[in-house]
């Protein structure tokens, strides 16, 4: 949470137009509430990026 209204409306904008996703990993952003929300490829491809990711580590 930033504090700044509106800022995760730009901040999700900013990210929607990302094209470099490998380099600055916009599908690691959840939504204020915890869940998965909001990616290009869909919900379902985040989630297999963030579970990859998770057995990596």
């Amino acid at each position: 949470s930033s504090g700044h209204p509106g800022a995760a409306r730009a901040a999700g904008g900013a990210l929607g137009r990302n094209p470099w996703p490998v380099l600055i990993p916009c599908h690691r952003v959840i939504g204020a509430d915890g869940r998965l929300t909001g990616y290009g490829k869909g919900v379902a491809a985040k989630k297999r990026l963030l579970d990859f990711e998770s057995n990596r580590s």
